[in-house]
């Protein structure tokens, strides 16, 4: 078992949650309960994952939560692709988050890859 208040990762997403919500201030009214929403309960699935997979008792299981915050990692970096397409953030604050997000997919990679050799 793991302390996941301790994994980098989990720090790292905790601050992207952070960033995310105050760029998603931003965004339509209308988009509350759309694309506003989607990414809200994305961007918190990373680090819930996270830290649920830190308290299961095997690699195997933790590896399994890790890989579905990564796959919240990508859903995340795909909505706001078309949050940009939709104009509803620009290009400064895509590059912020965009880099963010690509970080901690490469960080939630490397424990992947370490848990299960």
């Amino acid at each position: 078992m793991n302390n996941f208040r301790e994994l980098k990762v989990w720090q790292k997403a905790r601050v992207h949650t952070k960033n995310s919500y105050a760029i998603l201030k931003k965004f339509p009214q209308e988009e509350l309960y759309g694309l506003t929403s989607q990414i809200k309960r994305a961007t918190i699935s990373i680090t819930s994952n996270i830290a649920e997979g830190s308290g299961r008792n095997t690699d195997a299981d933790f590896s399994r939560f890790l890989d579905i915050a990564l796959g919240s990692c990508f859903e995340v970096d795909s909505q706001y692709i078309l949050a940009l397409d939709l104009e509803f953030i620009n290009e400064t604050d895509y590059q912020k988050i965009s880099s963010e997000i690509t970080e901690i997919e490469k960080m939630l990679i490397g424990l992947i890859n370490s848990i299960r050799k």
